[in-house]
């Protein structure tokens, strides 16, 4: 186990399943993380909210709510580079620039782009790689705004049934679309993708929605139904039942991702590759449960 999180002090008045909606309230989310590294030995939540090589963070401005993911490229470690330190400094400066109100709640892609150019802008060069994903609930608008680049994504769960999800976005098995920063020396030889090549969507939310933002280190040892039967387990929107029910998601990850008798979707996702797989995949995991309620200041 690792760190939970709750976020915000927000009195939640939805009821799991949805209500009706009301145009002149406003909504907000009520969230909390979980997460794991590969190396469980360390236990750690590192500087930030870093789960591994994962990284994430949840944020407020006086319009929106805002979270996001990333999982850094573990490959870089073969060379002598922290992971962790491009995902974790470009979830960091995300938050900073929500905090700060440089953002517009309907274009998370331009959260997205302005990190990353911070990132290549930094007089001491930070290498790596990471897939990234974000989510901007407008208060006022009840729109959900989404980008997503790579395989970490997220899930809108009403009434027991996937309402809406990311579409993963790989170039080819095992190798999502990312963000990169590689030394001169290397540039052209290392895959980089630009952040506005990020899949983005936008689509209205209704009281009660349950989000659920996550690295592949989830969707690679869980499939869809599995996180549903958790999510069943999810009956009312106070901190204390969604911190339970992310810990909860996260932990049944972990196991299986260390099952080697286990039909994983990863492995499945191999097996349609060609590939002779079976077994979950150790992998870094990071949860992000939220709940849509009715914003309290």
């Amino acid at each position: 186990m690792l760190s939970v999180l709750s976020y915000g002090r927000l009195v939640a008045r939805a009821v799991i399943g949805g209500l009706s909606q009301t145009d002149s309230r406003d909504y907000s989310l009520v969230s909390a993380s979980f997460g794991f590294g590969k190396d469980f030995r360390k236990g750690i939540l590192k500087k930030g909210m870093c789960y591994g090589d994962d990284a994430c963070f949840i944020a407020r401005h006086r319009s929106a709510d805002v979270l996001g993911v990333a999982d850094g490229v573990g490959g870089w470690r073969d060379y002598g580079v922290d992971p962790s330190q491009f995902s974790g400094t470009l979830m960091r400066t995300c938050e900073r620039l929500v905090k700060e109100g440089r953002f517009v709640p309907s274009n998370p892609v331009g959260i997205l782009t302005t990190s990353y150019y911070e990132l290549l802008q930094n007089k001491v060069p930070l290498l790596g790689s990471s897939t990234a994903c974000i989510v901007v609930l407008d208060r006022q608008s009840h729109q959900l705004h989404t980008a997503n680049l790579g395989d970490s994504g997220f899930l809108v769960v009403r009434g027991g049934e996937v309402v809406h999800r990311s579409d993963e976005q790989q170039h080819y098995f095992n190798t999502p679309f990312q963000l990169s920063i590689a030394p001169p020396e290397a540039e052209g030889s290392v895959l980089s993708d630009s952040p506005e090549a990020a899949d983005s969507s936008s689509f209205d939310v209704q009281l009660g929605d349950i989000i659920l933002t996550a690295t592949d280190g989830l969707f690679d040892n869980m499939p869809d139904y599995m996180i549903l039967q958790e999510l069943k387990k999810l009956k009312n929107t106070n901190y204390e039942s969604i911190q339970q029910t992310a810990k909860s998601i996260a932990e049944q990850a972990h196991v299986l991702a260390y099952d080697p008798n286990y039909m994983s979707p990863f492995a499945q996702f191999a097996c349609d590759n060609g590939l002779n797989v079976r077994g979950g995949k150790p992998d870094d995991i990071t949860v992000l449960l939220s709940i849509v309620a009715e914003y309290t200041d």
